[in-house]
């Protein structure tokens, strides 16, 4: 499939990104008792991870339905470094249900203690969430039959497209429809499955989300002679792993997680087992780490000799 994140993608718009997420690797933790999160944590001997059903191969479910992938690898890193901060070494894991249109408020009500998924961190959420390190880098295109003349949104005037509630893609296509005049029946899904098939069944002319979750949904269908990708970027959208605001100490553990992973090298490999080797599941997504990506896991490395 090649490269899923365009190098067009400027340097600029990275450090941009780079701003919205956890970046104080010295945050202090404090001396006088744990954050609300992590004290929370620690009486009740778990951490309770916020998985999606069908965000592959960021998190979604084996064949026996239990939650794997990216992202909830990289939350359970965390958890581990959690145990270190609070003296618990044999936290339990709760894996609990989200979807794209209540992830945020699953953080913001304390139904979960990091949301593991294929969230992307902007300024507008950074408002009201934290975010980790960067994780991912990908951006809103089309997904269409194969038989389909469409190359570019603009091919979609006055046609129907779906998007899935609650996430940067939705308003994305709601601006390019607004910006080019374009007329779109705008469908939405409640969640990345019900948005592929309503494509799947002929209720929409496309489905519009992030390239590397299109490939991912094509490549878990088996849909290669079916469906392609298309268009140009329609949205910028780094990812991060997404917890609440206003905790300094929680967030320097989930910075530290990442710095012990890029210092010992460990995130490159572990970006590789989800997007280049075979998954579980037995897809092969084959989408190399972008350029992009693989800057912000090397400076995320502090190893003696690191070059920064």
């Amino acid at each position: 499939m090649g490269r899923i994140v365009a190098r067009s993608l400027t340097s600029g718009c990275l450090l941009l990104a780079m701003s919205l997420f956890g970046t104080s690797a010295f945050a202090q933790t404090g001396g006088e008792g744990l954050s609300p999160t992590l004290a929370a944590v620690k009486k009740a001997h778990a951490v309770r991870l916020g998985y999606r059903e069908s965000s592959p191969p960021f998190s979604f479910l084996d064949q026996s339905g239990r939650p794997i992938g990216y992202s909830l690898e990289l939350c359970e890193a965390i958890v581990e470094e959690i145990g270190v901060e609070v003296d618990d070494p044999n936290l339990r894991i709760d894996y609990v249900k989200v979807t794209s249109d209540d992830r945020i408020d699953a953080v913001l009500q304390n139904k979960i203690d990091l949301e593991c998924g294929s969230t992307t961190a902007n300024a507008e959420r950074g408002k009201r969430v934290a975010f980790s390190p960067l994780m991912f880098v990908a951006g809103t295109k089309l997904m269409v039959p194969k038989a389909s003349s469409v190359q570019s949104l603009t091919d979609l005037k006055g046609k129907t497209v779906v998007v899935t509630k609650g996430t940067t893609n939705e308003q994305a296509i709601q601006a390019a429809d607004k910006k080019f005049s374009l007329g779109l029946n705008i469908a939405v899904g409640g969640d990345h499955e019900q948005s592929y098939q309503m494509l799947a069944d002929g209720k929409a002319d496309a489905f519009a989300t992030d390239d590397i979750l299109l490939f991912g949904l094509i490549a878990r269908h088996k849909a290669q002679d079916k469906f392609r990708v298309t268009g140009d970027y329609l949205s910028y959208d780094p990812y991060g792993i997404m917890f609440r605001k206003g905790e300094p100490q929680l967030s320097a553990v989930v910075e530290r997680t990442f710095r012990k992973l890029g210092s010992n090298r460990d995130l490159v490999p572990l970006y590789n087992k989800w997007f280049t080797a075979r998954l579980p599941t037995g897809e092969r997504l084959n989408v190399p780490i972008s350029l992009q990506l693989e800057e912000a896991f090397k400076a995320m490395d502090d190893s003696a000799g690191a070059s920064n």
